[in-house]
């Protein structure tokens, strides 16, 4: 893989970074606006087909959209769920029907797709999944709840991950349905979330959802390569995310050390300032180039390899994202909690890329068994 980035992504961080300084928002409050006129740039749709609308690129473009955003303050996470993993999964598996349907809207920014797959009892084991559907007749009936799923609210509809049974041996496979945001029998819950975004969080019910044969996204009996084809793409965008999180209260931290004078010295000549401060830029660099090598992996169409960089990835920005931001907060002191600097928010949205979409200890778990060859605890 180049370690060096091409003159095409210099330029393009550079013009989404141009972009996202100009664009006034306010944290907490509607980023509509924000994601119509990124798409109309074509900055959501980059990493879908051409010929249905997108940019044509890759995952590499998408993350970095996204970093370059959040560095300047002004992320979206629906990035992560609607081009990156739905638009990703439906590009890759779905039906010529299905791409028609949801690939251009979903690169002009038209139209959203949320993801459901975390369960209130499965946690990160997705194979504790107990959504499932069941044919009846030409139909799909749909069962059980998610929770934890960002965006339903402005989704025109959920990608869900469910459980079909298989003809063959009787277990449970997963299986990919796409469910409207109208579909009778689905109800959604927002969750009370101390964290304050834009993106809200909900929990969703689905009572016998009928879907129709064409709900279903995929081949039937190749579950677990489709699901994984939408996972890893999501683990290598919350590392662009995280990325982009803790280079914003870098910089934040950089501009007031070099300006908050005390003792007739800016305090950044201090190497206890000065010190952590580099520690966390190197961090985070370190991540990023992590975070390329996975998105060139994916790209690449190696999806084993991809599979372990984007899960080292996700584990290196998150870390490296909530120290970044935890010592910029101790830079400006009293100030790192004020409104007027807007980090005190970063330190709860920090910790949630450590939480989300998998735990740094289930990362652990997957390196260590499946890298390192370690047996299982579990």
């Amino acid at each position: 893989m180049p370690l060096i980035e091409s003159n095409e992504h210099k330029a393009l961080r550079e013009a989404v970074a141009s972009f996202a300084r100009n664009h006034p928002h306010t944290p907490g409050t509607d980023n509509r606006r924000f994601w119509q006129d990124a798409a109309k740039l074509g900055y959501i749709g980059v990493n879908l087909p051409e010929a249905y609308g997108g940019g044509g690129g890759g995952i590499a473009e998408l993350s970095l959209v996204l970093e370059e955003m959040g560095a300047a303050g002004n992320p979206l996470l629906m990035m992560i769920v609607s081009p990156a993993i739905c638009g990703t999964v439906i590009s890759r598996f779905g039906t010529e029907a299905q791409k028609r349907e949801w690939l251009p809207a979903l690169a002009d920014g038209s139209r959203l797709m949320a993801f459901g797959i975390t369960e209130p009892d499965a946690g990160s084991n997705s194979h504790r999944i107990t959504t499932t559907a069941r044919r009846d007749g030409a139909d799909w009936l749909l069962t059980g709840r998610k929770v934890f799923v960002s965006g339903v609210d402005i989704a025109d509809a959920t990608l869900v991950v469910g459980r079909t049974a298989d003809a063959r041996t009787g277990r449970l496979k997963p299986c990919l349905f796409i469910v409207p945001r109208d579909a009778e029998g689905f109800r959604r819950r927002p969750i009370d979330m101390e964290l304050h975004a834009v993106e809200k969080q909900f929990e969703l019910a689905f009572d016998d959802v009928r879907l129709p044969a064409d709900a279903l996204v995929g081949d039937e009996d190749a579950g677990l390569l489709q699901l994984f084809a939408g996972l890893n793409p999501e683990r290598v965008m919350t590392a662009a995310f995280a990325i982009g999180m803790g280079r914003h209260a870098l910089a934040r931290a950089v501009a007031y050390a070099r300006e908050r004078t005390v003792w007739s010295a800016p305090i950044g000549s201090h190497q206890a300032i000065a010190h952590p401060l580099a520690q966390a830029h190197i961090d985070l660099e370190l991540a990023r180039l992590m975070t390329q090598k996975a998105a060139h992996l994916y790209d690449a169409g190696d999806d084993t390899g991809a599979g372990e960089a984007a899960n080292m990835a996700k584990y290196a920005a998150a870390e490296a994202c909530v120290k970044a931001v935890d010592q910029a907060v101790h830079t400006l002191g009293g100030n790192g909690l004020t409104r007027e600097f807007g980090l005190a928010s970063l330190i709860t949205a920090a910790r949630v890329s450590r939480i989300a979409p998998v735990s740094r200890e289930m990362i652990l778990n997957y390196v260590s068994h499946q890298t390192l060859g370690l047996p299982k605890s579990y």
